[in-house]
């Protein structure tokens, strides 16, 4: 019996290469596609998929966020990232959303159709590029003594709220694309600031930017036009 599968992301020729790829054998079957994250979370608690392959680049809710999102409603779900990126902040944010696996968008289709049949059977995978660099800064002993970022004390939603603020959206345009009151994204901003130890909004973005948490949403440039 196959495993079900829903496919993420907001490239459509990725989906289609991901979709010909699985459809190469029996143990998968794409039971749906979604190029955003609100709209895979909506899917999802529809068709209770075994496993999600998600991109972390999406427009509005990315990645990490539409993982953690996903989770809280259905806690079973196993999700499989696929990403162009392999920095250290995108690997740890994905493993710390619930995410089973993170394999790289140039990896091989049998490391990818690997990476399904592990997390599908119950276990994790990291690409090879990402697990090597991180079994390194473990035998140097530096990734424990690494200095915590001050984005760590955020909740994931504050997180959420802050990549928009940095992105130059608006209070009001926040509260409108997360389906929030206004006054409730302006105790975040409040309460992010406290946090932080800053007092205005340009304080807020550089931060996010320095932490680099805003590239989630970048597009591809070959995307572009």
């Amino acid at each position: 019996m196959p495993f079900d599968i829903v496919l993420v992301d907001d490239h459509k020729l990725v989906r289609d290469g991901v979709r010909t790829i699985l459809e190469r054998g029996a143990e998968f079957r794409v039971v749906g596609e979604a190029e955003n994250g609100a709209d895979a979370v909506q899917l999802c608690k529809k068709t209770a998929p075994d496993l999600v392959l998600m991109d972390i680049g999406l427009p509005g809710m990315n990645g990490i966020e539409a993982t953690t999102e996903l989770l809280r409603h259905c806690p079973g779900i196993k999700i499989v990232i696929l990403s162009m990126y392999d920095d250290e902040n995108s690997v740890v944010s994905a493993i710390r959303s619930g995410a089973r696996a993170f394999v790289l968008k140039k990896a091989s289709s049998a490391e990818l159709v690997d990476a399904l049949r592990i997390v599908a059977r119950g276990g994790s995978y990291l690409s090879s590029q990402v697990s090597d660099r991180l079994l390194q800064r473990i035998q140097r002993g530096d990734l424990d003594s690494r200095d915590r970022s001050p984005l760590e004390s955020l909740s994931p939603r504050e997180l959420q709220v802050l990549r928009l603020v940095a992105e130059g959206k608006t209070s009001k345009d926040i509260a409108v694309m997360l389906d929030l009151g206004l006054q409730t994204i302006r105790s975040y901003r409040k309460t992010m600031m406290k946090k932080l130890g800053v007092n205005n909004v340009a304080g807020l973005t550089q931060l996010a930017l320095a932490a680099g948490i805003t590239h989630w949403n970048k597009p591809d440039a070959n995307s572009l036009g």
